[in-house]
């Protein structure tokens, strides 16, 4: 029986993990995939951020991959397994706060999903930008050590003399995976895909504790927002204070992003942010889906009262009672 591949993609918090996949969708429109996509949060912004497909979208809530929800992604590969659909391939998106060491385990070790599953490469996304402080921490050392194919991502942010340092620096993490430069993650999916680049005996020779059970702990100073609010907001209300928050916080905020709803707007409005770097646009229109602000900050030293007050200064009423 020929076995499904498998893709993982990976990368720090904002890199642009959820751009390449969109162009993955967007590619193969004929494919039938399968895409489990995991967060942080409790709140699941990156599956609103999808593109419309018609393939089974599964996400994972409320702790990473690695740890929290590994079990929930044993369960949903096997559920998809064994369900009547038939499907091509199977993408994993995973949390930018996952260690792919424990992910790797539930291919190799879990019988079904050995079985039936061929792991076939680890995709890391990196940002050129902001790869310098994200190598602070642990889990990004290790997305870039474990990666069958690096994209060095966000390169039109940085002169050729950093994306030189910062090349040279991904190399001696990871010499063996081949590194391509990209801009919003454009590149061939057939440069993604299909590539047979998984090795397991590469990756022991990394760890060689892999296949082991063990705990991974996150950084405990790192923490996640999440708001809601179902009220219209003012747009310059909201730049505004988008603004504000990342001139006297962003050093602390590592990713933010979400889906706004703004008053007298049919489209959505969708935002990302990591630490200094803003980006917004219009997304889908609302069609029938509820009209519903959905927000998530993940950082250090979060003040989850204070960013509330703050979203709800941008709702027009909120405005008006404070002029």
């Amino acid at each position: 029986m020929r076995k499904i591949n498998a893709t993982i993609l990976t990368g720090f918090l904002g890199a642009g993990k959820t751009t390449l996949l969109n162009r993955l969708l967007t590619e193969r429109p004929d494919e039938r995939i399968a895409v489990v996509i995991n967060e942080f949060g409790q709140v699941g912004i990156d599956g609103k951020l999808v593109i419309e497909t018609t393939e089974d979208v599964v996400e994972l809530n409320n702790g990473c991959i690695c740890c929290t929800v590994r079990d929930d992604l044993i369960g949903a590969l096997r559920n998809l397994l064994a369900s009547d659909r038939a499907f091509d391939r199977i993408v994993i998106e995973t949390s930018g706060l996952a260690d792919p060491a424990p992910v790797i385990q539930s291919f190799v070790l879990d019988e079904v999903l050995s079985s039936h599953v061929q792991l076939d490469a680890i995709v890391t996304v990196v940002d050129a930008c902001h790869v310098d402080q994200q190598l602070g921490q642990d889990e990004a050392v290790e997305q870039i050590s474990f990666a069958d194919l690096i994209l060095l991502n966000k390169t039109d942010l940085v002169s050729l003399d950093k994306l030189a340092v910062v090349e040279r620096r991904i190399r001696q993490l990871n010499p063996l995976a081949r590194v391509v430069h990209t801009k919003d993650c454009a590149i061939p999916m057939s440069s993604v895909l299909d590539l047979g680049a998984f090795d397991l005996k590469n990756i022991l020779s990394i760890d060689p504790a892999i296949l082991e059970d063990h705990e991974h702990e996150h950084d405990q100073s790192i923490s996640c927002v999440a708001l809601q609010r179902a009220e219209p907001l003012d747009p310059a209300a909201f730049n505004s204070w988008l603004n504000r928050l990342v001139q006297a916080s962003g050093a602390d905020i590592l990713r933010m992003k979400g889906v706004v709803n703004f008053a007298g707007e049919a489209r959505r409005y969708v935002f990302h942010g990591v630490h200094m770097t803003l980006e917004g646009r219009p997304g889908k229109p609302w069609m029938g889906d509820p009209r519903l602000s959905e927000i998530v900050f993940i950082g250090r030293n979060l003040d989850e009262a204070e960013l509330g007050r703050g979203l709800e200064s941008c709702v027009p009423c909120a405005l008006a009672v404070a002029t």
